[in-house]
Parts: C-alpha cells; structure tokens; sequence
C-alpha cells in the first residue's frame, strides 16, 4: 500500500519505518527541510533505540523517502497519516495549528487532483481532543466540494524507548471508522502486526479518540497514587518498596506503573492529562480526578526538591553549591526531555544560587540546545561528581544502577544523594558513608553516617 505520513516527529517517523518494513511504499513528509536533510543524509532526528537501522534498511530496499515537497507526497498516497505534533499551549489547551494546517493541505491536495482519483483515506495518528477527526473532515470538506475521501481515527500507543517493539507488537490496535471500506483498509495495513492473536479494535471515530486519552490519563493516574503512598510512607514510617510489593501481589491492582518517584514527564502522560481537564472545561464535566492527578505530579518534584533545601539549609542554602545531576532524559532510553523532572529540578537548583552540573548518555545535547549555557553539561559519568556537594539521580538508566561508591565518595566533596527513582537499598548507603534520601523511605540521615 502507498501511505503518507505528515510529520518527521516520534510518531511519524516510527510509523513510516515500521510500515515501509512490511512491505509498504511510504513517503515521510515535513515542513522542515533541516529534519528531512539529516533523513536523507542517514541521520536521525530523535534516539529511539534500533530506529536507525531501521530506516536504513527500508531506505535501501527503496520503500521509505523523505520529502518537503507535499503535492509529491499526497497525489499517490492512498493512506495519509497525520502525525503531527499537538503541544500544550500556555493556556493549558492543546495547539491545533499543525493539524489544521495539514488539514488544509490535504484538501488542496484532493482538490487538485479532480473527481477521477481513487479516494483518499486521511488517518488522524496525533492524539486529539475528542471531535477533531470529524473537525479535520469538515475542513477538507469545504476545500474538496463532493471530492471523495473519507477519515479515521488512529491513536498510537508507543512508548519512547520501546516504539519499535510496540509498534510491532502491540497489544491492540484501535481504528475509528465511519464506512466498510476504511475499516477493511485499516485491517489491511495493520495487519501484518497482529498474527500473534492481538486484536484490531474497529468503532466510531469519537470512541477511538477517547481511548488514548483514557489511556494515559488512567497510567497517569496510577504513577500520581504511588507517589501520594509514598509520601504518606515517609510521614508515618513506612518504606514504599515494601507497601508496594504487599499491594501489587493483588492480581486486580497488578505492578506496571506502579513505581514511586519525581513523577511522569514526556510527551504524552502531561499533555493527555491536561487534555481531558481541557475537555472537561470545555464541557463543563468536572474532571476533578484529572486535576487532582496534574497536581499531585507536579507537586512531587517540588517536595523533593525540599529535600535538598533542608539538608543545606544548615549550610546557609544551597547558594554556590554544586549539585550534579545523574539523568536529563524525562525517563531512560530517550533524548526526550519534555517536561522532564531533571530538567525543572534542575532549574529550581540554580535559581537557588547552586551550580549545576548534569550527565545524560543521550539527552545533554537537547538540554543545551533547550537551556543554553544553563548547565554545565558533563561527557563522563563519574566526571560529573568531581567536587559535587551532592548528587540528584533523576533518571534510571541503567549505568546508574551498580556504580562503584567507593570512586564516588573519593570525589565528591560531601557523600549525599538524592535519589530521585530508588535505585539503591539504603542499608547499602549507610554501610557506604552516604547521606541518602530516597522518594517513600526513611533517608539515611547525615548524623547517621559513620
């Protein structure tokens, strides 16, 4: 099948790869003409782990192209997808411009190309708020006249740091159709990824939408629960590791998203929450869970972020202290640092006069590009400690989870570490010399130290 993708970005990009693998003709459009000369080149605009190779494979094998040109990409296109990107504004809506703009574009496309055409299908890939498929349906309408097309809904369900397995192995696919022949082309395409029994769910266009949306906003939800226990932990006593294992042995509850921390950041659980409390304005639903669940996650990273005060604060502050920080990355195995808790730790730590060190094994190029001449940004791992009063551990990856403490400590100026994902056992810290201070446990007192 020959298929378009509109956008270079996370979704765009591993969609087109992961179709053009199966065989598809795929043509990758953006505006941007720096992304799709770093495509042509060999490059790759995001780290997303095996992206890369492949693309290169599909690019060779002659079914994956990359273009600015958008009349080449939609006049044999039989599939269009819309992957573009649908930020959050400042005032907490989400930004249509890019839809809408490839809205108008496909329909001037269509109308181009005359009444003898075979009809287009255009997939609503972005995550949307509820109404938007049938909103891009009317704005092509109005361009095209009685030009046939027809629209679906197609949310995608990819985590960053796992996209090519999920996108090949998911565990359902979800299509919000309006007539029989979308649905049989949406089966078409998809497939190929559900022979191991996972199923295609095909409904109306508006249930599709919501499903994403309930997605996240629920996983969401579960990350904002743990992290309220674990306050509650620290508060009366009890250690979250512990609670956490009696209450996910039961099989209704379950352990997937369930992990104590600076809570969630990226680009969807953030955006997909404040969405529905947007939908709910909008409708006037009081999504109070919604709002409770934004508020708990953003609080999480200022109350860690005390912690750090109050061990300083018998040190006159943290004015010209050096903090370094193990993570940029809003999680492991990702450059993405959208609304990354490191990021906005991070920045608390500077404004309260601290120097600011930070390591990220992918991330620190976008860092200084987003924050430039913020941070200083380190090469090495153990390079980043040298002289630090203390370190913040914002990010799991895995080299941060068996370091040798012993070389820590010898270059540290202070042995303190805020761990912001409970990567160590504090018993261990204790027998190590290290101040600790974990999220939903007793820390590991200074006095305490030997």
């Amino acid at each position: 099948m020959r298929l378009t993708m509109v956008g270079t970005g996370y979704v765009g990009l591993v969609t087109g790869v992961c179709f053009a693998a199966t065989g598809n003709e795929v043509v990758c459009l953006d505006l941007d003409q720096r992304k799709i000369d770093i495509l042509k080149q060999g490059g790759c605009p995001i780290y997303e782990p095996g992206l890369t190779e492949l693309m290169e494979k599909n690019v060779e094998a002659g079914r994956l192209a990359f273009t600015t040109d958008q009349e080449a990409a939609y006049r044999d296109a039989q599939m269009i997808f819309i992957c573009v990107g649908t930020p959050t504004a400042k005032n907490g809506e989400t930004d249509m411009s890019f839809v809408w703009g490839a809205a108008d574009a496909i329909g001037r496309a269509i109308k181009a190309l005359g009444p003898n055409q075979e009809p287009k299908v255009v997939v609503v890939k972005s995550t949307v708020p509820v109404g938007t498929t049938h909103a891009v349906q009317e704005r092509i309408r109005r361009i095209v006249g009685h030009l046939p097309f027809s629209v679906a809904d197609n949310p995608e369900f990819l985590k960053e740091g796992a996209a090519i397995n999920d996108f090949m192995k998911p565990d359902r696919v979800v299509c919000g159709v309006e007539d029989d022949r979308t649905a049989a082309l949406m089966q078409e395409v998809y497939e190929p990824f559900v022979r191991q029994g996972h199923p295609i769910y095909i409904m109306d266009i508006r249930s599709a939408e919501m499903v994403k949306y309930a997605s996240n906003n629920f996983l969401a939800t579960k990350i904002s629960f743990i992290n309220e226990m674990a306050n509650l932990c620290e508060a009366y006593g009890a250690d979250i590791a512990r609670v956490r294992e009696g209450m996910c042995a039961d099989k209704r509850i379950g352990n997937q998203f369930l992990y104590p921390g600076l809570g969630y950041g990226g680009s969807c659980f953030p955006k997909d929450t404040l969405a529905c409390i947007q939908m709910g304005n909008q409708s006037r639903v009081h999504t109070q869970l919604s709002q409770a669940v934004h508020d708990v996650n953003q609080r999480q990273r200022v109350l860690f972020f005390k912690k750090i005060e109050q061990h300083f604060a018998k040190e006159g502050g943290l004015k010209n202290k050096t903090l370094a920080f193990w993570g940029m990355a809003f999680k492991p195995h990702t450059d993405d640092i959208r609304e990354a808790p490191a990021v906005s730790l991070m920045t608390l730590a500077r404004s309260a006069g601290a120097r600011v060190r930070g390591f990220d094994p992918v991330a620190a190029d976008n860092v200084e590009r987003e924050n430039p001449g913020q941070f200083e940004i380190s090469d090495g791992l153990y390079e980043t400690l040298r002289g630090a009063d203390a370190l913040v551990i914002s990010t799991d990856w895995d080299e941060f989870k068996s370091p040798d403490f012993a070389k820590m400590k010898a270059l540290m100026a202070s042995p303190v570490i805020f761990d912001g994902r409970n990567l160590y056992k504090t018993g261990a810290m204790e027998r190590a010399g290290f101040a600790y201070y974990s999220v939903g446990r007793a820390p590991v007192i200074p006095a305490m130290v030997s």
